[in-house]
C-alpha cells in the first residue's frame, strides 16, 4: 500500500497535468476568478503554481503575473519595494475584471504576496473589485526573518537603518519593508483597519513557520476575520514556510475559503515535501 507521502507526491505532480492552464479568459466558472500573488524572490510560475494548478481541476479559473521585478530580469519577483509592487498588483486586478467580465476577484496570496493581498485592499482603491482572501503566512505585523533581523538591532536604531540601506542597496527594498519598523509594516499598520469593507478575509498559518517569525504576527485581530492555524485542522503536519505553497492540506484549508465552506471536512495528509 503506497505511504501517505508518496501519495500526497503523486497528488501533487498530477495536478499540472489536469489543470486547464492559467491566464486562461476563455475559462468559465460559476466562482470568482482567483487572482494568485507569489512570494519574495518568486514569480508567477512557481511558488503556488501547483496550488493553482490544483484549484483549476476544482472548478475555479486562475490568473497570475510575476509582480516587484526588475525590468530585464523576471526571473525573480517581489524584490521591489511594497508600495512599488502594490499599483502593479491593483492593475492586475483591474485588468481581470475587465477581461472575464466579473464584478469581483478572489486574492489567495503565500508570504509576501499574502501581505500584498492585504495592502493592496487598503491602499491601491481596488477593495471593491475583491470578494475573498485566503493569505497564507502574511508577515502581517512584520518578520524577524528567522531572527535574523535581531542582528540589525545590536548598535539600536541606527543599525536597522544601516541594514535597511544595503537591503535597497541590492535592490531588496521588499526584504526592508516586511522587517520590523518596515515602511509597508508600519503603513499597513497604521491604526486603522486592515482589512476593508466587503473583504472576507482568512489567515492561513503554521506554527512552525521559520520565515515568518514569530508565526503569530501573520494574525490580524479584526472582526470577521478568520485566523486559522494549519495544525487545528491537521495537528501532525510540520509544514514550513515555504512548505506551505505546496501542502495538501493547505490547499484544501484554501478551497474552503474560496467556496465558503469553512466546515467542509477532508483527510489530512503528513504535510508538503518539505519546509
Amino acid at each position: 500500500m503506497p505511504s501517505i507521502t508518496k501519495l500526497a507526491l503523486t497528488a501533487l505532480a498530477a495536478t499540472t497535468t489536469l489543470a486547464t492552464g492559467i491566464n486562461d479568459f476563455n475559462c468559465k466558472s460559476d466562482s470568482n476568478p482567483v487572482v494568485f500573488l507569489h512570494g519574495l524572490g518568486a514569480t508567477y510560475y512557481e511558488d503556488i503554481n501547483f496550488l493553482q494548478s490544483w484549484l483549476q481541476t476544482k472548478g475555479h479559473c486562475t490568473y497570475a503575473q510575476t509582480y516587484g521585478a526588475y525590468d530585464g530580469f523576471p526571473f525573480l519577483g517581489g524584490l521591489k519595494h511594497i508600495n512599488e509592487s502594490a499599483p502593479e498588483i491593483a492593475a492586475y486586478i483591474k485588468e481581470i475584471v475587465a477581461k472575464t467580465g466579473k464584478s469581483k476577484v478572489d486574492l489567495v496570496g503565500h508570504s509576501e504576496g499574502a501581505f500584498q493581498s492585504l495592502y493592496v485592499p487598503k491602499f491601491e482603491g481596488v477593495a471593491h473589485l475583491i470578494d475573498k482572501i485566503a493569505a497564507i503566512a502574511p508577515p502581517t505585523h512584520s518578520t524577524s526573518f528567522g531572527n535574523l533581523y535581531d542582528l540589525a538591532y545590536l548598535l539600536g536604531n541606527t543599525s536597522r537603518q544601516a541594514v535597511g540601506d544595503v537591503l535597497d542597496l541590492f535592490g531588496c527594498g521588499a526584504c526592508n519593508d516586511l522587517g520590523p519598523d518596515g515602511a509597508a509594516v508600519l503603513r499597513l499598520n497604521d491604526g486603522e483597519p486592515i482589512v476593508q469593507p466587503g473583504n472576507k478575509v482568512t489567515i492561513i498559518a503554521s506554527k512552525y513557520d521559520e520565515m515568518v517569525t514569530p508565526p503569530e504576527t501573520s494574525f490580524v485581530h479584526e472582526d470577521g476575520v478568520v485566523n486559522r492555524w494549519i495544525q487545528d485542522t491537521c495537528p501532525f503536519d510540520p509544514v514550513g514556510h515555504i512548505g506551505e505553497a505546496y501542502d495538501l492540506n493547505v490547499w484544501n484549508l484554501v478551497l474552503n475559503v474560496l467556496n465558503e465552506t469553512p466546515d467542509r471536512k477532508f483527510v489530512c495528509l503528513l504535510g508538503s515535501p518539505g519546509k
